[in-house]
């Protein structure tokens, strides 16, 4: 069994719950023994300065028997960095090391500290494409693996003719996602009055020009996020065009898709990449595009049904964690056997006494 330590960013962490805790079942039977190290001070620095300090010295006093601890596993993993921006305690916990990371997180404070632990670990798994192509500039052992989705959970429901509601679900860090659409959401409301759209987050959104009565905000759980997405008609997730954008991993697309939802999103980064495996929803690049895309499936439930299908497809056969277990624990395994063979491989050194066969190499 290979055993495997991950230090995430606390138990309130997306990451940590997506790419960590969800796997630790199906890693098991896979021969890989995960267990996960989160920090108690969070992930992000308090919003007060004054109380940073005191954050800092608490984040890091709590991670040095955090990194002894590292010494009694196979593999450490680390998602993103242990204080917010900045390379402290990493270089010393056990090798081999992997950087799991689902974020740009380069976009921060000039991205060096990206870069750094980029070249710390011995290996790097990235959430998307896009993140593999800047990683690969720091690190030439880059893996793509997405973030799982849960599709025993999250699965489609039997809803009842009722109201169409149109979904969001996420941070309320990414409500300037849902403001910048906030005009196209406005005309497709009016012109279904019996329409709802229903924002599932921490903390009620600030919609300045949606009736009342037809926003509905739902408080986030864990518990019932399965029930929160099942009750929804359409999924949404707008971006911008930006960096930050580009490294999202559309999880809450695929969260819609496993929930048998069909999607309208911004056909940005990996959005784009899902949009092209099948009819699984629709891009909107624009205003006009948001408003005709939600007018279209508001008005045709056979197509709703016909892309929740198409969608709950994809996700299984390419995001699920049935599928992507089995893909981290090989490379995992891999990681760990070729970090056993660096001694041996460095004490090989060419000497005169080395022959060459004739294609000019060493033999094996």
């Amino acid at each position: 069994m290979l055993k495997a330590i991950v230090y995430t960013g606390g138990d309130d962490a997306p990451s940590s719950w997506h790419r960590g805790e969800r796997y630790i079942a199906h890693l098991r039977r896979e021969n890989v023994d995960l267990t996960l190290c989160p920090s108690r001070a969070g992930k992000y620095p308090p919003e007060k300065k004054w109380l940073r300090p005191a954050w800092a010295l608490w984040n890091l006093a709590e991670h040095v028997p955090a990194v002894l601890r590292s010494y009694r596993y196979d593999i450490t993993l680390l998602q993103r960095e242990m204080l917010s921006t900045l390379v402290t305690l990493e270089p010393l916990v056990k090798r081999p090391r992997v950087l799991d990371v689902d974020d740009a997180i380069w976009v921060h404070r000039g991205g060096g500290f990206a870069r750094r632990l980029a070249e710390l670990s011995d290996h790097v798994i990235c959430g998307n494409h896009f993140l593999s192509e800047e990683f690969s500039r720091w690190n030439p052992s880059v893996s793509v693996v997405p973030t799982p989705v849960d599709t025993c959970r999250l699965v489609p429901a039997n809803r009842s003719n009722g109201r169409p509601v149109i979904g969001w679900l996420g941070l309320s860090s990414g409500f300037g996602y849902l403001y910048a659409i906030e005009p196209a959401l406005r005309e497709v409301l009016r012109n279904h009055p019996e329409a709802r759209l229903r924002v599932v987050s921490s903390s009620p959104p600030k919609l300045q020009t949606l009736p009342v009565e037809q926003v509905e905000f739902v408080f986030f759980t864990r518990q019932h996020e399965a029930a929160d997405i099942q009750g929804m008609t359409i999924g949404i997730m707008p971006l911008d065009d930006s960096v930050a954008s580009r490294g999202k991993c559309s999880f809450k697309m695929l969260q819609y898709m496993a929930c048998g939802l069909p999607a309208v999103v911004s056909p940005v980064g990996m959005n784009a990449e899902v949009l092209r495996q099948g009819e699984v929803g629709l891009g909107a690049r624009n205003l006009r595009e948001w408003v005709d895309g939600l007018e279209i499936l508001l008005r045709d439930p056979d197509l709703c049904a016909r892309m929740g299908k198409t969608g709950r497809m994809v996700v299984e056969q390419d995001y699920s964690l049935e599928v992507l277990a089995p893909r981290l624990a090989k490379i995992l395994f891999r990681v760990v056997e070729q970090h056993r063979s660096q001694p041996l491989l460095l004490a090989r050194k060419v000497t005169r006494t080395d022959k060459v066969n004739h294609a000019g190499e060493l033999p094996p």
